[in-house]
């Protein structure tokens, strides 16, 4: 590991980034690697279905997470379109997950009040209730975590993580010359490793 780290940094230094930044960019990629296992393992909705007894598989849960949650398309309505741009998944896959769920009473259709001719997915209360028990089984595990932190930490941490979070945001803006030239140099080092035969 210490050979990769290495030459990250000399990576990171060649571009003109500080030691301590190059310090921090490494150490929160290793988080951020060890944040993005757990939460493809779902240890959270597992742990929330099991302690809450709700016999409903994974994906089932992600729709109705997503039939609920605000997205970034603004749409008060949610058509079977709309759940797989949340989800990141193909029509064809967000359509059979929510029959599932119709088929179950989690969810129904219904007859869009902007366009009589498209057909909406509705929760039912039935599905609302799992929604309202999954997300407070999380919000009751993070607050009493976070209830061991100390106003200041907490006062810090939560703009620094909403200013944090939104970092990719600016991935294609305001580029500086230099940083396209760095990253130009990789993209010429990588296509020649793979036209490149082993050995």
């Amino acid at each position: 590991m210490s050979d990769t780290r290495n030459r990250a940094l000399a990576h990171l230094a060649r571009a003109g980034i500080d030691a301590d930044t190059a310090e921090a960019v490494w150490e929160i990629d290793t988080i951020l690697l060890y944040w993005r296992r757990r939460v493809m393992k779902r240890e959270m909705s597992q742990r929330a279905l099991s302690a809450l007894g709700i016999q409903m598989e994974l994906p089932q849960l992600d729709v109705l997470m997503a039939l609920t949650a605000p997205g970034d398309d603004d749409e008060d309505e949610v058509m079977v379109s709309t759940v797989a741009q949340r989800l990141g998944v193909d029509p064809s896959r967000a359509s059979r997950l929510t029959a599932d769920l119709i088929r179950s009473g989690h969810a129904r259709r219904a007859v869009s009040q902007i366009d009589a001719r498209r057909s909406i997915i509705e929760v039912s209360s039935k599905g609302r209730a799992v929604v309202e028990a999954v997300r407070s089984f999380r919000y009751i595990l993070l607050g009493e975590y976070l209830q061991g932190w100390s106003a200041e930490d907490l006062n810090r941490f939560v703009p620094l993580l909403a200013r944090f979070s939104s970092w990719t945001d600016t991935l294609d803006h305001d580029r500086s010359a230099a940083l396209q030239r760095d990253i130009d140099a990789l993209r010429a080092s990588v296509r020649e490793a793979l036209d490149t035969p082993d050995a």
